[in-house]
């Protein structure tokens, strides 16, 4: 309870407990974000969604694929809002690929490729829950990284991920943690070739024992008339590509189309990043909880998505084989 009330004090929150209960049945609590490692997520949200409240679970939804499928359709029963925060989605660049794309500028995309990259385990001695599958799930690398890209490449290209070919890495096959060595039985890294159901090839490389690269998340998207390439480390930015052109774009409402320039909160040249996604993010769900439709929610529907696709690609790597993914039910 003593850390509860520590956070309290940061956070300037109204009241502070040390059972989730509490919160989840107080009547006068609306919706429950669920911040906790990844192996409580599905008893929460269950509680919470069967009080009646909606519900913000950070990803992973679930950490199997049949919990995520019960969970949101529970949510779906409920008629409550269940969103998972894939917050890469609302950089206002990001969405100006989405809207370039969906308007054609790209021709045909034929291959999706990029990265995520981080350090913060680069060392033996580096530790977290997120290193246990007990705590985190049987995949690390992927489940905890590479379903952001993966999210973010689907939501903006439009296409859907249908086959995977995965190896993976545990380059540190002992850690050392405060009460000694222990064995590591996720992975480190990955690298994951994988074909769309709009006929495109693409890979992800996944790396969290890269040394120096603190968040390095971009994606390249290669198509006939025009390619688009988003950089993390460069959030301000959009390189786009033509046959004669190519230009770099500043974020700029003016600038960007609608649906882009809605996300813009900040003149041009103040910087806008991370915690703006994650601000934009929650105005978002709470619209949503209010009755309103914002465009490119990510639901449970999504999270059970990533869910999905971890699952194959864990499957690919123990059989050394390409793998399907479940179709995305469109609609």
């Amino acid at each position: 309870m003593g850390l509860a009330h520590a956070l309290q004090a940061k956070a300037q929150a109204e009241r502070a407990t040390a059972r989730p209960s509490e919160l989840i049945e107080a009547p006068d609590v609306d919706v429950v974000h669920v911040c906790t490692p990844n192996s409580t997520h599905v008893g929460l949200v269950e509680q919470a969604l069967r009080a009646g409240k909606h519900v913000v679970c950070e990803k992973p939804l679930a950490t199997g694929v049949a919990d995520a499928i019960r969970l949101e359709e529970l949510a779906a029963a409920s008629g409550l809002v269940g969103a998972v925060p894939f917050v890469y989605r609302f950089y206002p660049m990001v969405r100006e690929v989405r809207e370039r794309v969906r308007r054609g500028e790209a021709g045909r995309l034929s291959v999706l490729h990029g990265s995520y990259l981080q350090d913060w385990l680069a060392r033996e001695a580096d530790d977290n829950w997120r290193v246990d599958p007990g705590s985190g799930g049987r995949s690390r690398a992927f489940g905890d990284i590479g379903v952001h890209w993966v999210d973010l490449v689907e939501f903006a290209s439009g296409q859907r991920v249908v086959r995977v070919n995965a190896q993976l890495l545990t380059v540190y096959p002992q850690r050392r943690g405060p009460d000694g060595p222990f064995e590591v039985r996720t992975e480190d890294s990955a690298v994951v070739s994988f074909e769309t159901d709009g006929g495109a090839i693409g890979s992800v490389v996944l790396n969290q024992v890269a040394a120096g690269r603190k968040n390095r998340f971009s994606f390249s998207f290669d198509g006939t008339e025009a390619s688009f390439v988003f950089d993390h480390d460069r959030p301000e930015q959009l390189w786009v590509g033509g046959r004669s052109e190519s230009r770099l774009l500043v974020r700029s409402a003016e600038d960007l189309a609608p649906a882009a320039a809605a996300y813009v909160t900040v003149p041009a040249g103040h910087p806008q990043g991370y915690q703006d996604c994650f601000n934009a993010f929650v105005a978002d769900c709470y619209d949503a909880v209010a009755g309103g439709t914002p465009d490119g929610l990510p639901r449970f529907s999504d999270g059970r998505r990533a869910a999905q696709v971890t699952e194959a690609v864990l499957v690919s790597a123990a059989s050394k084989s390409w793998v399907d993914v479940p179709p995305v039910l469109r609609g």
